[in-house]
């Protein structure tokens, strides 16, 4: 991991290697935490962050659901991203922010432990490796499933729900398989360890609705829009195993995995970056760099308003 100078954690800036917690933090035993994956990158206007309002909104959402305040605006929470960027003077990074129970009393009741919040930045390039953004990426359906609507909230991007996510990864890596992807409760398809998951068949782009625990991804919408504008169909429903050993292509998405092809599922081929994989691919980095303005809305810049020092 590249690390860079400050993290922003509760309206000021520490070093990289101080910004720590205690032993008994709550959030370490329990799980009680909710985080953001985002992306800068860089454009001829500057450092854009994609979608930047939509990730912290969805923050916000997750907190809710877990009874957080994060005790920050949404608009105050983009200037410390945007801050925390320019202090350590990445024009291209990931972005984490995560909201978390502290330190304080020990047990299940977390309403009297306080609510931590920090902003991190780094250099990360493709998630799944650079190779796979053009050759695509081997795939295992996890014996794992994805946990229902009424066991966790899918809608909240919790610390906690991720150990799902890492058995399911764990599993598929120890098989020989880059990415795992899990089913739900009910067989259904729900999402990988973490990205969603599009099926293209006779050019039709199908995904799961986020009914099927899936979560509802920024880049999953955003490619969503992309593909309407580019003139394909997209239908959310419910989609089976069979239907990704059958599909003319599929790919994964995400904010680290960007736009990923898989080439196979379960050693069943998958048809690798098919035309409309590449078309959408080609289209998503060229708008995430600034080189297609049809989506320019899509990147968000720098305000005035500051927070922390």
């Amino acid at each position: 991991m590249q690390t860079t100078e400050k993290i922003w954690m509760n309206g000021n800036f520490v070093a990289w290697d101080e910004a720590r917690v205690h032993v008994l933090t709550h959030a370490l035993h329990y799980g009680t935490g909710v985080f953001e994956g985002i992306r800068a990158y860089s454009t001829p206007k500057g450092t854009g962050v994609f979608r930047l309002t939509a990730h912290l909104e969805r923050l916000r959402r997750s907190a809710s659901l877990y009874e957080m305040e994060l005790g920050y605006s949404v608009s105050e929470m983009a200037a410390a991203v945007h801050e925390t960027i320019g202090v350590n003077g990445v024009d291209s990074c990931y972005v984490r922010p995560i909201v978390f129970r502290g330190y304080g009393p020990m047990g299940l009741y977390a309403m009297n432990n306080p609510v931590d919040v920090a902003v991190a930045v780094w250099p990360w390039g493709a998630y799944l490796g650079e190779d796979a953004l053009e050759q695509g990426v081997r795939c295992k359906i996890s014996s794992y499933r994805r946990y229902g609507p009424n066991t966790l909230p899918p809608a909240a991007k919790a610390s906690g729900q991720y150990i799902n996510s890492v058995l399911a990864k764990h599993e598929a890596s120890r098989a020989g398989y880059d990415e795992a992807i899990l089913l739900n409760e009910q067989g259904y398809l729900a999402d990988g360890s973490g990205e969603n998951v599009f099926v293209v068949r006779n050019g039709v782009l199908h995904t799961p609705p986020t009914g099927d625990s899936c979560l509802p991804g920024i880049t999953r919408d955003s490619i969503m829009l992309i593909a309407r504008e580019l003139g394909y169909e997209v239908k959310e429903v419910n989609l089976v195993r069979t239907d990704l050993y059958f599909a003319d292509e599929v790919f994964l998405c995400g904010t680290a995995a960007e736009v990923t092809p898989v080439a196979s599922v379960d050693d069943q081929a998958t048809g690798g970056r098919g035309p409309v994989t590449e078309e959408l691919q080609r289209v998503f980095f060229d708008v995430v760099n600034g080189r297609d303005q049809r989506f320019g809305e899509l990147l968000e810049f720098p305000i005035t308003a500051t927070v922390g020092s």
